[in-house]
């Protein structure tokens, strides 16, 4: 089977729960390859090992050969993360952060005003960012509690990244009912990796990127917190690379994105979203700072935020339900900022091990006028890492 005709078929795997579950388990992970990471992954090694989030990706792909705007090929997708699922309105306290500005994360001004994220957090290609949040607030109104007065409204966090090179980005062909798909799907469990969703054009170190995930569990005589995080990796260029502190990407050099669509001057491009979720107490301003963490982990794998990069990150958590009730006082509890040093270590470490786990479950793909990004070689990989001394014993 050829990749196209794999990833037909994964159009239909992404809109049903159960498959999904099955394909998530199929696929490599850096794990798998004998990658080391620091920390203590949770069972699943994803943001949904924080109990209540949920996950659900709708993936469209059609098409071959040269482009033509508003027919194809399409490269494109949407993924949704629930907080608290399907069944619950109530917000979570959140804070997000800027590593650089050159994208797009709705929503966040309200978020840092009122510290609550009220809904799901959507991430997609960056000319769909006005359809997917509109969408949202139609599934919500659909969805949502009936409201006490005519005075209801939201204001949806939908973040982006660019897949141009790949996706027909100017066809627009992410729709309501895609967003709706991704919402009503979006479930529990492992969570599908690589080219799906929003990820699924995205490209990343000028290998195939896309969407990746991780998670630590945290000691319990340290209070036995969870960090979960979700990033769509579409950022850096090759040289930098680095996975388990191996400079890869210099010991990779054949077939580099950039330097064949933008010139040799360009030394990083595209963006990358973050999403850390946790159920560790903590307020707003200290999400905050969890979010900036995942600025660390990103340095890991060698980005150095560049100016066309739009590197935005947003934390939130799961922990004191109803504290966003309109009337009354609200109890709340708070992790002491003297105690919040492992759930820092955790989101960096997560952050670092969902971006390879990205690349490593990214298959080949090829888009618009026969545009081809290449999946890196899990086996030049392990025997990069093997000459370093960094490969993990099995």
């Amino acid at each position: 089977m050829n990749t196209l005709s794999r990833r037909t078929s994964f159009v239909l795997v992404a809109c049903l729960t159960g498959l999904q579950i099955a394909w998530a388990q199929t696929k490599p992970r850096a794990r798998d390859l004998g990658i080391p990471f620091d920390g203590r992954p949770g069972p699943l090694d994803a943001i949904t090992d924080v109990q209540g989030v949920e996950v659900g990706h709708v993936t469209l792909i059609s098409g071959s050969g040269k482009l033509e705007v508003g027919k194809g090929p399409v490269r494109t997708g949407v993924t949704a993360i629930l907080p608290r699922g399907k069944i619950s309105d109530d917000q979570v306290f959140a804070g997000w952060f800027t590593l650089n500005g050159n994208g797009e994360m709705t929503g966040t001004t309200w978020v840092e005003e009122s510290g609550f994220l009220e809904g799901p957090v959507m991430i997609t290609n960056t000319h769909s960012v006005g359809v997917v949040r509109d969408s949202v607030i139609a599934w919500r109104v659909e969805h949502g509690r009936p409201a006490d007065s005519e005075y209801w409204w939201s204001l949806p966090v939908v973040a982006e990244t660019y897949d141009g090179y790949l996706n027909d980005a100017n066809g627009f062909h992410v729709k309501k009912e895609h967003v709706y798909q991704a919402l009503e799907t979006a479930a529990s469990g492992p969570v599908p990796e690589g080219n799906v969703g929003g990820g699924t054009g995205m490209i990343c170190y000028e290998f195939k990127g896309g969407i990746g995930t991780a998670s630590r569990k945290l000691d319990e005589k340290i209070g036995g917190y969870t960090v979960g995080v979700l990033v769509q990796c579409n950022c850096g260029a090759r040289d930098v690379l680095r996975i388990a502190g191996v400079q890869v990407g210099r010991e990779i050099p054949e077939n580099k994105v950039w330097a064949n669509a933008l010139g040799p001057a360009q030394s990083d491009t595209g963006s990358i979203i973050i999403v850390v979720a946790t159920d560790a107490p903590l307020l707003p301003h200290q999400l905050k700072r969890l979010a900036r963490r995942a600025s660390l982990g990103l340095a890991r794998t060698g980005s150095v935020s560049g100016n066309g990069s739009g590197d935005i990150f947003i934390a939130f958590s799961t922990a004191n339900p109803g504290a966003s009730k309109p009337a009354g006082l609200r109890p709340l509890q708070m992790l002491p900022n003297e105690e919040i040093g492992p759930l820092f270590a955790a989101t960096v470490e997560a952050t670092e091990e969902a971006i390879v786990n990205a690349l490593v479950a990214a298959e080949t793909m090829t888009g618009i006028d026969g545009h081809k990004v290449d999946a890196i070689p899990h086996d030049r990989l392990q025997q990069i890492l093997k000459k370093y001394n960094r490969l993990a014993a099995k």
